[in-house]
């Protein structure tokens, strides 16, 4: 594909005179095009896509329109592109800044597809500029019900998974519903993000320690904090961080990573506070630091199913993905399973899985010229280290910082075997589909020549 070429040119791996011819344009369409692909570029980073990929979409729709020797600067929050039509004409250059951070996969998938058909040719400055209105235009595919539902999903499907039984995912389902109010009427007064998440992910904790006094039995309070916590995990961050360091943008790998962490702190500050408070008051399921050992029966892996709808829903991704999105969480939860039973380590088995998918999504979002987010963020859903991290809280603010530390770097590496995992999965997708493409290509050579006619065509 062509994507490969620009992919393999940013790397440096082919040399810039392998460029195609360049065509005569004039200034103002110049920096039409260049503003076309940065409006791309900037939905495109904003929606969680990594740097290399915006470059190279960038680098694709500039080069379809004749401005072939561009030079893209890709950081955490401004994208620049600069084109200078000759050796001693002044150099157009220009930039956007990335505000807003969004969640629209159906968007994103979109945004990707025109990007693909534009840098194929076929597709006029003037069309190109009415379908990205389109795509802004565009409504999110799922109602807003169904949205918040979806994040009460994501809690009580993980609150089973953890061990926590049918009592305890109804509790976080119902606690996942009103951090996401709180969270949404604390943002019309313009608090920071950080702020806002801390919130999300109190009702959980509030919750289980007013099971705990009321002495409540049959419910697992430890599972429905864990699953409150799984709606606040930054699993599509932390994917996006990897990914770009893997693949050499430090600068904006160092951002995404340093967002992680924030989005973690707080995490980690709304629910410490509530433990802390829990603990003065006697909550005893805070020591008792207990979650169900969960069985490898294939039932556990409908609930992952749901899981993977759940983020599916919540992220937005297109109705037609969802059945993906519900086979890759099942079949993730079963790996990381069966491969702990088996002996692997669990960030091994983790890693592997996350391999798997990726490779299995990035092939797909291939065939389909989509981005591959929407296949993959959602069926890496059960995957996240949210036991980890929330005993990682608990034992630390018990005072037992060994073993805290201990369960935190189990959740980091858990976290960067994820990450890891995908990228490996789509360095391999590009491997096959590149040697996919040569095959193909080999075939019908093969066939003109089993035909009869020659391999230049003639008779």
């Amino acid at each position: 594909m062509q994507s490969d070429e620009h992919r393999s040119r940013i790397r440096g791996a082919a040399p810039r005179n392998g460029l195609p011819e360049e065509r005569p344009v004039e200034p103002s369409s110049a920096a039409r095009v260049i503003d076309l692909a940065l409006r791309i570029g900037e939905l495109l980073l904003a929606s969680g896509e990594g740097s290399e990929d915006v470059e190279v979409s960038m680098l694709g729709i500039t080069e379809a329109y004749g401005l072939v020797r561009c030079e893209t600067n890709v950081t955490f929050t401004v994208i620049t592109l600069s084109y200078q039509p000759g050796v001693t004409e002044t150099p157009i250059s220009l930039e956007r800044v990335v505000r807003h951070r969004t969640v629209d996969y159906t968007g994103l998938a979109d945004l990707h597809r025109l990007a693909v058909e534009i840098s194929l040719g076929g597709v006029s400055l003037e069309d190109a500029y009415g379908r990205l209105a389109a795509i802004r235009r565009n409504k999110y595919p799922y109602p807003h019900r169904a949205i918040v539902a979806s994040l009460g999903g994501i809690a009580a499907t993980a609150a089973i998974l953890v061990g926590g039984g049918y009592r305890a995912s109804i509790v976080a389902f119902v606690c996942a519903i009103l951090g996401d109010f709180l969270y949404r009427r604390l943002a019309r007064l313009g608090l920071p993000p950080f702020y806002l998440l801390a919130v999300a992910a109190v009702p959980g904790a509030i919750a289980a320690i007013i099971l705990d006094r009321l002495g409540v039995q049959g419910i697992n309070s430890s599972a429905v904090v864990v699953g409150g916590v799984f709606t606040v995990l930054p699993g599509r961050a932390l994917v996006a961080a990897i990914q770009d360091g893997l693949t050499g943008f430090y600068i904006t790998a160092s951002a995404r990573l340093l967002e992680v962490v924030f989005l973690v702190g707080a995490l980690v500050s709304g629910i410490t506070l509530v433990l802390m408070v829990g603990r003065h008051v006697g909550a005893s399921f805070i020591v008792d630091e207990q979650l169900a050992p969960v069985r490898a029966d294939p039932a556990y892996a409908l609930v992952a199913a749901a899981l993977g709808v759940s983020f599916a829903v919540a992220v937005h991704t297109p109705r037609r993905i969802l059945p993906f999105a519900a086979g890759g969480a099942a079949f993730s939860w079963a790996g990381a399973t069966y491969g702990v039973q088996w002996g692997l380590s669990p960030v091994i088995a983790t890693t592997v899985t996350a391999m798997t998918v990726g490779l299995i999504g990035y092939l797909i979002a291939r065939r389909y010229r989509t981005s591959a987010l929407p296949y993959v963020i959602p069926a890496i859903g059960p995957l996240l280290p949210g036991s980890a991290v929330y005993f990682a809280m608990l034992q630390i603010t018990s005072g037992d910082s060994g073993r805290g530390l201990a369960s935190l770097e189990t959740a980091v590496s858990l976290g960067l075997g994820i990450g890891a995992g995908v990228n490996l999965g789509g360095e391999l997708a590009r491997v096959l589909g590149r040697s996919a493409g040569r095959t193909e290509l080999i075939w019908r050579f093969r066939r003109r020549l089993g035909s009869g006619g020659s391999a230049m065509g003639g008779e």
